[in-house]
């Protein structure tokens, strides 16, 4: 009888290390997901900044200094690897805070705040800061549910005899780089 006992015990504590063990790979797997997510918007981001750097060149030939910064910016921001998400997510910051100061300093030429394509490269920059923003907070909740497990007794032990590691959130570092960029162009 106490072997039966001393058997179901074992069966029930590796039921349960099976249990823990799925669940820190759906978390780890959900992070991966949510990394997408904003790796998504970033390369739309990146992607939008060219065309909207060449729509206002003509128009701000005095602004080469803004135009640069964004364009080394840009560059700086590829270079980085996806495991690197707190450098990452540093120079994307810079990065919205440079587009932001374009944009505003784009107030002061009316024919560039005129003209429809601009005007579109704005409006889709807008969207892809509103959707980047969606995304850093589904990642950022799927790290902090991993981290919690990793973290976690008696989950910690799972993770760490299986390599589950804690993962960085996707931050700014300035609190006016957490806004999304407000520019208006009305008069």
């Amino acid at each position: 009888m106490t072997g039966i006992v001393l058997l179901a015990i074992i069966a029930a504590v590796v039921f349960y290390a099976i249990v823990l063990y799925n669940q820190l790979v759906t978390k780890r797997q959900m992070a991966n997901e949510g990394w997408s997510g904003i790796d998504v918007q970033l390369k739309r981001r990146t992607d939008l900044i060219p065309n909207l750097l060449e729509s206002v060149k003509g128009y701000m030939s005095h602004e080469k200094d803004t135009l640069r910064e964004v364009t080394e910016l840009r560059t700086k921001a590829q270079a980085i690897p996806d495991e690197n998400v707190a450098e990452r997510a540093k120079v994307e910051g810079m990065l919205s805070g440079a587009l932001g100061r374009l944009l505003a300093i784009a107030e002061n030429y009316p024919d560039l705040k005129a003209s429809q394509n601009f005007i579109d490269f704005q409006d889709a920059l807008e969207d892809t800061e509103n959707k980047l923003e969606m995304a850093r907070r589904y990642y950022n909740g799927t790290v902090r549910d991993l981290n919690v497990m990793v973290e976690q007794f008696p989950s910690n032990l799972i993770a760490g005899k299986f390599g589950f590691e804690k993962r960085d959130f996707f931050e700014t570092e300035e609190a006016t780089d957490r806004a999304v960029p407000k520019v208006s162009f009305d008069s």
